[in-house]
């Protein structure tokens, strides 16, 4: 993961960071973003798949989560685009008061299976424990959704507990694998090649 320079127009623009890998940019979600964000996270399998996430998901619905993240201050989201620009998911980073930071991710339904969330959740992680110093960081993943559960395994997260979470586009709660990394496993790992940083 590359943390990228900006010129000052386009800090005008985004705020926040800009993460680049050898596929994907990852940077603040953009008011312009919300049409692609409606209609990629428009599918009940992916919103069945995430605790917040509403079904159906409108295009208010991006405009406000989009204007949200901008000012929030416990919350870094970014939208993972491809090389060119194409918004392909989001992901990001909560550090709650009193709470451990937790990760989150999804992807729209056409991106699945090609090592894209593996590659996002990676650069994520660089951040986390490289720029922002975390000591861990947590994620869930839903008892029922092992491509997730394979993502954040091969990030080098460990498994910690299963426990109920409510999931709003459900409008109840389901099993949710709990998983943790730390600072030590993730630096030994990075040394042996086992996360691989992209540059």
């Amino acid at each position: 993961m590359t943390l990228v320079e900006r010129r000052p127009a386009e800090i005008a623009r985004d705020s926040g960071p800009v993460l680049a890998t050898e596929r994907l940019m990852l940077r603040a979600p953009r008011l312009s973003d919300a049409k692609a964000v409606a209609t990629l996270v428009n599918d009940r399998r992916i919103a069945e798949n995430t605790t917040r996430i509403p079904y159906p998901y409108s295009l208010a619905d991006a405009e406000d989560f989009i204007a949200k993240a901008a000012h929030a201050e416990a919350e870094t989201a970014f939208a993972i685009t491809l090389a060119r620009g194409r918004l392909i998911g989001m992901c990001g980073l909560d550090r709650p008061r009193g709470g451990e930071p937790e990760i989150g991710y999804w992807l729209g339904v056409p991106f699945w299976g090609e090592g894209y969330a593996t590659e996002a959740v990676r650069a994520l992680l660089d951040y986390a424990f490289e720029d922002l110093a975390l000591d861990r960081v947590t994620a869930g993943a839903r008892v029922s959704n092992p491509a997730s559960r394979r993502v954040l395994e091969k990030c080098g997260f460990q498994w910690s507990s299963v426990v109920l979470t409510r999931i709003r586009a459900m409008a109840s709660s389901a099993p949710v694998d709990r998983f943790r990394l730390d600072r030590r496993l993730w630096t030994s790992l990075k040394r042996w090649g086992s996360v691989k940083r992209m540059t």
